[in-house]
Order: structure tokens, then sequence, then C-alpha cells
């Protein structure tokens, strides 16, 4: 496993390790929405990743960087959803057993896709330390080994698979703009983009119902939102020592928008691109309209970063 910062050869690797475990996810574009930005818009839609989130990427690399024997005692982690998802499918895959801690008020879609990939979980109270505490009471008694959702190096590197492949394509990008929750999608981000972008920059793009990474970014130091209330459920996680080092020296700015941005985003991208999302996923886009003077002209991809949206929580009945 991975010690340090991911390197352009440890990303081509993890690439490489992955691809026949997943999705290379599609890009699209909307003509009415580089219309309404001004802007050269793409999107990848890692929401029609296997589980439904990005997540996936960074959970089986980290799966598959382990050694036979401990791969055999099984795969741990503690999530709210779509990391969750990641570690039991890769458990499911490379036949091993996955214990997952969630909070009790993990949303519906979440829980029902672990349970269907026949891992065990145990609830636990939505917090940082209940979930830290079940996890070590996991390992203790199985021996599993702990996959962290995002302060770790292979997970990361995973991650930052998403830009790599946009940029393969894509290679005159001004902007990649992804949501900002852990850091392992942004910090992934933004390896691939100074790795094998041509000037690319990235933008970190955040809740203002949990706007941590905005606050760790600029003192340097790993903060708590002065307040957590958002609809944007997968970006509630503060960043990590490993996260924001890569994040501090590889991203320009980390910009914030509401809830009701948020939903007008959200509103857009699936009238436009008729696909399902959740609000997290939203959120890069919501950010650009808010700032979209300062995008104009620029060509920009967007990371979608999951489609596991709880109808529900919108006062929808499937």
């Amino acid at each position: 496993m991975l010690s340090q910062i991911p390197s352009k050869l440890d990303i081509v690797t993890s690439h490489l390790r992955i691809q026949d475990y997943l999705k290379k996810t599609p890009v699209l574009f909307s003509e009415e929405i580089n219309d309404q930005i001004g802007a050269d818009v793409i999107f990848k839609c890692e929401n029609l990743q296997k589980i439904g989130a990005f997540k996936a990427r960074g959970g089986i690399n980290a799966a598959l960087s382990l050694r036979k024997d401990d791969l055999q005692k099984g795969l741990c982690t503690h999530s709210s959803g779509n990391h969750a998802q990641a570690i039991a499918l890769a458990a499911k895959l490379l036949g091993t057993r996955a214990y997952i801690v969630m909070p009790h008020t993990a949303p519906k879609p979440k829980i029902n896709g672990v349970k269907k990939l026949d891992a065990e979980i145990i609830f636990c109270e939505p917090t940082l330390q209940a979930r830290e505490d079940g996890v070590e009471k996991v390992v203790e008694k199985t021996g599993a080994v702990f996959i962290h959702p995002f302060d770790n190096y292979d997970v990361i590197a995973g991650q930052a698979t998403a830009a790599k492949e946009i940029l393969e394509e894509n290679t005159e990008l001004d902007y990649i703009f992804a949501p900002v929750g852990g850091g392992g999608l942004l910090s992934g981000t933004a390896l691939s983009a100074k790795y094998f972008g041509k000037n690319t920059k990235v933008i970190g793009c955040e809740p203002e119902g949990a706007a941590d990474a905005i606050l760790s970014f600029k003192s340097g130091k790993v903060e708590k939102a002065p307040f957590v209330k958002t609809i944007a459920d997968g970006l509630l996680t503060n960043l990590s020592e490993k996260t924001l080092e890569i994040i501090r020296n590889g991203v320009e700015d980390i910009l914030t928008v509401s809830d009701e941005e948020i939903l007008e985003a959200m509103k857009i991208m699936m009238d436009n691109l008729k696909i399902v999302i959740e609000p997290s996923s939203a959120v890069p886009l919501a950010v650009l309209l808010k700032n979209k003077e300062r995008f104009a002209g620029k060509k920009i991809a967007i990371i979608i970063s999951g489609g596991n949206v709880d109808l529900e929580s919108f006062g929808l009945k499937i």
C-alpha cells in the first residue's frame, strides 16, 4: 500500500489495476447549459459508475493493493453511503467479507445498496467518534482491514483516475470542478491535473452548510465547519491531513454555495442531461452558475460524483 502522496506512476498503475472491475464512465454536455453559463462545460458521469458513485474507484484500488492474506480477513470501513458501497463491492468482487459501520441516519438507498452486496452493516450514532469506535470493535473482533474513506493514499490514487480519464480525452481543459467532503476526490483530481493536464486548474466545490474545507484551505490546518446543515449528505466530512496537504498544493480555490443554489443546479442537470444525480453532485454546477463571470469562455469539466439520491427526502415515493 502507498505510504506517500501518489506519483504519476502510482495513478497510472492504479488505473490499470482497477480497469477490469469498473466502468469507463461517459462524458456528457448540454448546449443549453453552455449557453446559460457562457462556457464550454462537460460532465464526467460517475453517477453511472458501479455502485452509482466515483467511490468505487478508490475502494477497489485500495482493496486490490492489499496482500492476499490480509484480504482474506475481510474489509472494514465507516461511511454514510457511497464508500460503504464501494468497500462492499470490492469485498464481493474479491471473495471476502465486508463489515460496514454506518450511521443509522444514512440515506436509505445507500443502506440498501450495501445490503444488496451482502455486507454486514453495524449501525451507529451519526458522529465521527461513534463511527471510529464501531470500526475499532469490528477490527478487534474479526481482524478485518480498515480502509478509510479518504485518508488513504491508495484510495486517493483510485479517485484520481476519474480526472485522468477526462484529461486523456480532453487535453485543453482550463478547469476541473469537483465536490469536496473528506477530499479524496478533490485531492486525486488535483494530482491528475498536475500529472496529466496542460495547465488545467482545479476548483473545489462545497456546500455552505458544511464549509470546513474552505476554512482548512485558508488556514493550513484541518478545521471543522462552524455549522453542519445541508442537503449534500455526501459532503459532510472534514478533510484529513493527507487530503489537505495535496489540496493546498494543487487546488486553485474552494468556492461555496447554498442549498437553494444546489437544488437549482440539480434541477438544471436533470432537465438538460436527463440523468439522476444526488445533491452533492450538483454542487460544482451550482458553483459555476454562481461564478459564471469568472469562468466565462473557459473549457471546464465537472465531475458528477454520484447518483444515489434518496427520492423520499424530496417527497417522492417509489
